[in-house]
C-alpha cells in the first residue's frame, strides 16, 4: 500500500489533539448546576479506571486529574482518535461552598461531585422583636411588622 505524507494534515491532526475540536474537546467536558443546598458537577471521563482519578482541594481550588494510559502491545494501530495520557481540570470554588464535605462518585464514565453550600451562606430567618406587643408576619420574600 502506497501512502503520501501531507505535513499540513499532520499539523492539523496535532492541533486538534492539543486544543480539541467543537465535537471533541481536549478538556474534560463538564456540567454544573445547583440542586437545593448542593452544587452538582459532572465530568465525562469514559474509559477511565476509577483508581486513576485524583481529586484535590487546596484552599478554594478543586483539581480533578485522570489518566488514560497509552495502549501497549498493539502491533499495528489503525486509528487513534481518543486522547490518552493525563487529563486535568481546575475549578475555583466560591467561599459559599463547603469544601470539607465534597462527595464524589464514578459511574458509567461520569464523575459526579456534590458540593454542599456552606452553612454561613444559607439563607436564614432573623426574628424581629419589639418592646410593645408586635409580631413578625412572614410573606413571600419579605417580612412585615404588625402591631
Amino acid at each position: 500500500m502506497l501512502m503520501r505524507t501531507d505535513p499540513f494534515r499532520d499539523l492539523d491532526r496535532l492541533t486538534q489533539q492539543v486544543f480539541g475540536t467543537p465535537a471533541r474537546p481536549a478538556l474534560m467536558a463538564m456540567d454544573a448546576w445547583r440542586e437545593g443546598d448542593t452544587f452538582a458537577v459532572e465530568f465525562d471521563l469514559p474509559g477511565i479506571d476509577v483508581d486513576s482519578i485524583d481529586l484535590d482541594v487546596e484552599r478554594n481550588v478543586l483539581t480533578v486529574r485522570a489518566d488514560r494510559p497509552a495502549r501497549e502491545g498493539i502491533a499495528e494501530l489503525v486509528a487513534a482518535e481518543r486522547p490518552r495520557g493525563v487529563f486535568s481540570r481546575q475549578l475555583i470554588l466560591g467561599d459559599n461552598l463547603d469544601t470539607e464535605h465534597i462527595q464524589a462518585s464514578y459511574d458509567a464514565g461520569v464523575l459526579r461531585l456534590q458540593i454542599p453550600v456552606a452553612e454561613k451562606a444559607k439563607p436564614r430567618k432573623i426574628a424581629v422583636t419589639s418592646s410593645d406587643e408586635s409580631r413578625v408576619v412572614e410573606g413571600e420574600g419579605h417580612k412585615v411588622l404588625q402591631r
